[in-house]
């Protein structure tokens, strides 16, 4: 078995902020001066624009040379523990390996260069991708089209929502129909966003064996619902083995049904959304399928319906006529677009790539795998101290993820499931999702292996936790200190929920820094790099 690394240290850099670093006169690069032949064809490009849209001064960009942005940008990725560096087991979000090939095509010049407006039938290679992408996530989840406009899973989640809205809308019972059915351990964006497109929320709450019942779900249905949000397997891992009869009683009351699958690694090849009787899904390409995360940034989903709700789909739809691929505009019933565009085309590339580099039986092989793994994680947490698991009644195995409980620990020792999350960094692993909010498990923590991690790599995340387990009762001071090891501090736990503590930009920061030199006093020296 893997030890747990005692030796990781993460590189701690006293950076300041690159605006900081501003120095009169430094220059990264000096471009040759304009042609005077270029310059008499092109004009004064300038005097084209709308007054109002010129700038009357230079932006106010730090002055550096070329090897101090190198050196800046460098030290900050540094500091960042991410999937390439460090091990990550982050619940509820399939933090995976991204091949860097997908990468390097995403990044080529025929697709990275390529404008939104150019004419269409300059774009052919990328809309044949797009289109024969859209075919496959068909096959994958049993819909006849698919869309990837929005920028977010919660944005896939809300293009549900507005899908069944519109339903509803064209049959004229949307005054009627306006309740969505979800339930509590569903993606929370299962519930806001319906709320958010007018509807009223019902949530069904876990039974005995932790996933809602098929009695409560008859209680909550009426002739006001129209439809049905959740994800299965839900954020605990448990797959509900109803969820057929669920969709039979929700059509039976004349609603839709939206599954939500961002937790969907374990279902690749083996369940799909249309052959359970749903009318709708939506995937997270920046779980899913490897587009990846960035930063929590440079998502995509992909939302897909039966045919009969294909109208309601935001337009443009990518469509073939068997000599040239089209960008189809018409569809007056379509929904508002969700997004500019056609999304984020560079997540859809990616994802391709992934499913090209698999196959049919290689995307069955990442959900088997993910399962086994996350199998394995859970006959090994049951083994540590101070863990309990939600819901015993249940002994069937657990899908994607566990919402483990550090509730003993905390109960016997005072250390908390924060404390543990930020002690884990000092042996190089992390873990920043505890549950989504309200935490109805007490001390709650997902941990989510995945199909990319190695049993080497899973062993060295227990053996951590397992010393951090045997500190806690022994040294709970200790291990309530973490991380010890960091790029950065503790942060002091009011600062997240004090506006005058923080700011996002740099321009807020100087707006700030000028109040807070104005109640110093004049003496104050000029402060690099922030607080």
């Amino acid at each position: 078995m893997s030890q747990a690394n005692e030796n990781f240290h993460a590189a701690r850099w006293n950076e300041p902020l690159v605006m900081a670093l501003d120095e009169e006169g430094q220059r990264g690069i000096v471009p040759p001066a304009l042609d005077a032949e270029i310059a008499a064809a092109v004009g004064d490009v300038a005097a084209r624009l709308p007054e109002a849209m010129r700038r009357q001064r230079p932006p106010a960009l730090p002055a550096l040379p070329q090897h101090r942005v190198l050196r800046h940008f460098l030290r900050l990725s540094q500091m960042c523990m991410g999937f390439d560096l460090t091990p990550d087991m982050m619940g509820t979000c399939t933090m995976k390996y991204s091949p860097k090939v997908h990468e390097h095509i995403a990044r080529l010049p025929e697709l990275a260069e390529l404008h939104p407006r150019q004419a269409e039938e300059t774009l052919q290679g990328l809309l044949e991708i797009m289109y024969r992408f859209n075919r496959m996530m068909c096959e994958i989840a049993g819909m006849d089209e698919f869309i990837f406009q929005p920028a977010s899973g919660a944005q896939g989640i809300y293009t549900n929502a507005c899908l069944i809205r519109a339903h509803h809308e064209s049959r004229g019972e949307l005054a009627q129909r306006n309740e969505i059915i979800t339930t509590a351990f569903s993606h929370p964006a299962d519930a806001a966003t319906p709320a958010v497109a007018g509807f009223k929320v019902i949530t069904l709450m876990p039974g005995e064996m932790g996933y809602a019942d098929v009695e409560a779900l008859k209680a909550a249905l009426s002739e006001r619902t129209a439809g049905l949000m959740l994800t299965n397997p839900e954020d605990t891992g448990q797959y509900n083995p109803n969820i057929r009869r669920f969709v039979d009683l929700v059509h039976e009351a004349g609603g839709l049904c939206a599954y939500d699958q961002a937790n969907g690694n374990p279902l690749l090849g083996v369940v799909r959304a249309g052959d359970t009787g749903f009318d709708m899904c939506q995937f997270n390409l920046h779980k899913t399928f490897s587009a990846p995360h960035g930063s929590l940034g440079l998502a995509c989903a992909a939302v897909g319906v039966k045919e009969p709700l294909r109208k309601f789909l935001p337009r443009p739809l990518i469509t073939a006529d068997g000599e040239r691929y089209r960008l189809d505009y018409d569809g007056a019933e379509g929904i508002d677009k969700i997004r500019a565009f056609i999304g984020n085309v560079h997540a859809v590339l990616k994802a391709y790539s992934w499913v090209m580099s698999l196959g049919a039986e290689g995307l069955r092989a990442v959900a088997e795998t993910a399962v086994l793994n996350n199998n394995y994680m859970l006959h090994r947490m049951r083994q540590i101290r101070g863990v309990k698991i939600p819901w015993p009644a249940n002994t069937a195995p657990k899908l994607e993820q566990v919402r483990y409980s550090w509730e003993p620990l905390h109960d016997e020792t005072g250390v908390s499931t924060f404390d543990v999350i930020d002690r884990m960094v000092d042996f190089g692993v992390q873990h920043c999702m505890p549950s989504h909010v309200p935490m109805l498990v007490p001390q709650p923590f997902s941990m989510e292996p995945g199909e990319s991690l190695t049993i080497e790599e899973m062993d060295g995340m227990i053996a951590a936790l397992k010393r951090i387990s045997d500190e806690a009762y022994s040294d709970p001071e200790k291990a309530k200190g973490g991380p010890l090891h960091a790029a950065t501090s503790r942060i002091d736990g009011d600062v997240p929920h004090d506006p005058e503590r923080w700011a996002f930009t740099w321009r807020a920061y100087q707006r700030k820094k000028g109040a807070w030199k104005a109640e110093r006093g004049p003496s104050v020296e000029r402060e690099r790099g922030g607080y």
